[in-house]
């Protein structure tokens, strides 16, 4: 990556002037590298003067000077190096240089763009963990690809990932679905006229749900009022899960691990007793009213939560407590967990449990994702699960197809609220951007089949001859290339997959110009061969993004 490369130059560089007395700062200033928004400001800035200036007692530009007198840079990797008020310097990186770094690129296509940054540390990743009380909505959708993208990130990152779905299959949710679904069937089948519950699940699911086969033999001749409703609710969650895993499973979501809550109370021993009594034994849980209540508001909560109530049933964060305290014993590197922007309060109540039970709160991690707002012909479509006016991400993805949206999921910040436009995802046209950067892929790969057409083979590619990729944009390509890897990590370790999406589609808005402008066929064998591997690159690179976007990388459109 080319910024590891230019690093420790400056460090080296600061080290260099301290020794000749140049500069008498004992603290290591830390070097931050960044691309200038204006390409006749340099191809890399480093603001290394500034930061030094309080402690030299002098100006950045008198700093950056003393900085650029001792600097050091490998034979042919640099053009210039200027200074700029108050105090940037400036690197320009040598063309041929970046020709012969594109060799990278062609020794290893498949994995260009991997790093080592997580070091082989594991991963344990929680996402969707949707209710099963309904189909998945567009909302749920992008958590799915925020998760699934982030994961195959973190993965190119050399992080070992753990992808886990919560069913959340126990609580006043499970028992809301059963009433829902047994007055459906007693109304729908049996043609009774019994009311609906005011706070059940209204949407036409349940209809489908209590008018299939397996639900009636299910229930067969069951006419005690408990047992007919338990059954209900076991045979409408069941149903309502398998949706929910087959919804993932086309759009390209996979987990390891599908945990239920309710093995929490069951399997081996209550873990939710155990839980809070391992929290009693730390003295960090009272008794008020007849409630057990945790003393999270001294770690941070805004106030104390009730874990358990005066009648003995176990709150949701009770239930919370144990599945992350499990989490912990399971001994993962690190703990991420997605969850809607609802969800917001949660945070500090479980990271104070996290810390009562003596686990590092810091270790957890939990990314936020704003609400989506779709829309179609210009208007709003409204989501509601309990009313049934939804819109399920099976159906979205029917309508738009898998690649435009989970790309479209990805392309603001998960904490940027988001609005999904379904006429724009479905336009072939430069506006839709799946299309645009798909289209880019495949332009590239037309110029080889274009070439064999004519006779030409270009098989053997390797990195371009110095002096003959020496446009402007050719040099931005180059290095706009060879900052990919660059690009992983940085969203892997911001933890901000949207990061792939935006270089890719600067990527293909770059290539898409510079195919538009300069011919690449029959220019000559020097010069065709030297556009074609720039070309080769770019179609390696849209490749890999893609995949890491979990979105298709056609050869022709």
């Amino acid at each position: 990556m080319l910024k590891d490369l230019i690093i420790p130059m400056f460090e080296n560089a600061f080290e260099s002037a301290r020794a000749a007395g140049d500069l008498t700062s004992e603290d290591k200033p830390a070097v931050v590298i960044e691309t200038p928004p204006n390409e006749a400001f340099g191809d890399f800035s480093c603001n290394i003067a500034m930061t030094l200036a309080r402690a030299e007692r002098k100006a950045p530009l008198v700093i950056a000077e003393k900085i650029v007198k001792h600097f050091e840079a490998p034979e042919g990797f640099l053009r210039d190096a200027r200074i700029e008020k108050p105090g940037f310097i400036n690197l320009y990186l040598d063309g041929d240089f970046l020709c012969a770094k594109l060799g990278e690129i062609f020794s290893s296509p498949d994995d260009f763009g991997k790093n080592e940054s997580g070091a082989g540390k594991s991963v344990h990743l929680e996402f969707v963990s949707a209710n099963p009380t309904g189909p998945l909505h567009v909302g749920h959708g992008r958590g799915a690809a925020l998760g699934d993208v982030l994961g195959r990130v973190l993965e190119a990152s050399d992080f070992r990932v753990h992808r886990e779905y919560y069913i959340n299959d126990a609580g006043n949710q499970i028992e809301t679905l059963a009433k829902s679904a047994c007055a459906r069937y007693l109304q729908d089948v049996k043609g009774d006229a019994v009311p609906f519950p005011g706070d059940g699940y209204q949407g036409e699911y349940i209809r489908e749900i209590v008018k299939s086969s397996r639900f009636r033999e299910g229930i067969g001749a069951l006419e005690d009022e408990q047992a007919l409703l338990s059954q209900a609710g076991v045979i409408a969650k069941d149903l309502i899960l398998e949706d929910i895993k087959k919804s993932l499973s086309e759009f390209r979501v996979r987990f390891d691990e599908w945990f239920s809550e309710s093995s929490l109370f069951t399997e081996n021993g209550n873990k939710i007793e155990e839980a809070i009594a391992a929290l009693e034994a730390t003295g960090k849980l009272y008794e008020k009213d007849g409630a057990k209540w945790l003393a999270s508001s001294a770690y941070g909560d805004e106030k104390d939560r009730v874990v358990v109530r005066d009648d003995g049933r176990p709150t949701y964060l009770a239930s919370d407590i144990a599945y992350h305290h499990l989490k912990y014993e399971r001994g993962f590197d690190r703990y991420i967990n997605i969850w809607g922007a609802d969800h917001h309060g949660y945070l500090p109540r479980v990271r104070a449990s996290m810390g009562m039970l003596g686990h590092d709160p810091d270790k957890l991690d939990v990314l936020f994702v704003q609400f989506v707002s779709l829309r179609r012909g210009g208007e709003a479509v409204q989501m509601s699960t309990r009313a049934g006016e939804f819109e399920e991400l099976s159906a979205v993805v029917d309508e738009v197809g898998v690649d435009a949206a989970r790309f479209f999921f990805l392309m603001r910040s998960a904490d940027t609220a988001l609005e999904f436009d379904l006429d724009l995802a479905k336009e072939q046209s430069s506006e839709n951007p799946v299309y645009y950067v798909q289209y880019a892929h495949a332009r590239a790969c037309s110029l080889f089949r274009q070439a064999a057409e004519e006779g030409e083979s270009f098989d053997d590619l390797d990195e371009p001859p110095p002096g003959v990729l020496v446009l402007a944009e050719e040099r931005q390509l180059m290095k706009n290339l060879l900052e990919w890897p660059d690009v992983v990590r940085t969203a892997a370790e911001r933890l901000e997959p949207h990061h792939i999406t935006f270089g890719l589609i600067a990527l293909a808005k770059q290539f898409h110009a510079y195919y538009n402008r300069n011919r690449i066929l029959g220019q000559g064998d020097g010069l065709t061969r030297a556009r074609l591997c720039l070309a080769k690159c770019v179609q390696i690179v849209l490749k890999n993004g893609l995949n890491l976007l979990g979105v298709s990388a056609p050869e022709k459109m």
